[in-house]
């Protein structure tokens, strides 16, 4: 069936509560990311297709986790937050197969046993912090105790569905994350069960001097494009950015947000922009997508 539900959301683990008590200052985000995963469990979501720019990549290629599960773990000001979550080996192979149709190279993704059962993934915090907020917001036993779940099969409770995890390699045309999203699109239209689409993304990292990047004044600019653009549903207006722009505000968002164009272009969705705020030195954007009524 179509997908059922879109976002972009942000991925600075300090807007998660077991984690820091202040947000960083994001509060309003962190308000924002409680209400979309309202909305996202709203959808029944029973597969998660999640996109992120800081996990395992390859590249010249897209990297789908062919994997088991994924486990990870988050420190920030003393605190700990771990998860462990199932990933959803059907539908992974079938956007493999979509997006190989179209073109888009793909590389599967392993970490640890050679069998695929027995294969892990680490988890960033590009999947962990939107995953929380759409989950059930639980601190989930992590990598630590990933295989004994795996081998062992103990009573375990899932907080979220099984997912897919993608990493674009930010050296494929932009043109290449469009085209993977229309496959995601595609594959979920085969599958019978219900499939939610994230795009996991910061924006301008340099609102403000720190020790990777200096303060530019593009980092304003480029974020109000971008909510301009989310906005007016059409996160596709975005693959024209200007390579200047892009990289003297420092996005990490564009290749995932891009891909979520490459899903509306198949499935109609009309957009919303919960918040956005740049409370520290990165901006963060929450937008959720409904599919067009229409349909």
């Amino acid at each position: 069936m179509p997908l059922v539900y879109a976002c972009v959301a942000p991925h600075g683990f300090p807007i998660i509560p077991d984690l820091s008590d202040d947000a960083d200052g994001g509060f309003a985000t962190r308000e924002a990311m409680f209400a979309l995963g309202e909305r996202f469990r709203a959808h029944e979501p029973e597969v998660i297709v999640i996109a992120t720019p800081h996990g395992f990549r390859v590249e010249n290629t897209i990297t789908l986790a062919a994997v088991a599960r994924g486990a990870g773990t988050l420190h920030w000001g003393g605190r700990t937050l771990e998860m462990n979550i199932p990933v959803d080996q059907s539908l992974t192979d079938e956007i493999a197969e979509f997006a190989r149709i179209r073109n888009v190279p793909v590389a599967m993704g392993a970490f640890a046993g050679n069998r695929r059962d027995q294969s892990v993934i680490p988890l960033d915090w590009g999947v962990i912090t939107p995953l929380w907020f759409v989950g059930q917001q639980k601190n989930m036993v992590g990598m630590g105790h990933v295989l004994a779940h795996i081998f062992e099969t103990p009573e375990f409770e899932e907080t979220v569905p099984p997912v897919v995890i993608a990493n674009p390699s930010r050296t494929l045309p932009r043109s290449t994350m469009v085209e993977f999203g229309k496959a995601i699109a595609e594959a979920a239209e085969r599958d019978p069960r219900r499939v939610a689409f994230i795009a996991s993304c910061d924006w301008a990292h340099t609102h403000k001097s720190t020790p990777a990047h200096d303060a530019h004044p593009d980092a304003p600019v480029v974020d109000q494009m971008v909510v301009d653009a989310l906005k007016d549903s059409d996160p596709g207006s975005l693959i024209d950015l200007p390579d200047d722009k892009v990289q003297n505000a420092a996005i990490d968002g564009l290749w995932q947000t891009l891909m979520l164009a490459g899903v509306m272009d198949l499935v109609p969705m009309t957009g919303e922009v919960l918040s956005y705020e740049a409370p520290a030195y990165y901006g963060m954007i929450v937008a959720g997508f409904e599919p067009d009524e229409r349909r």
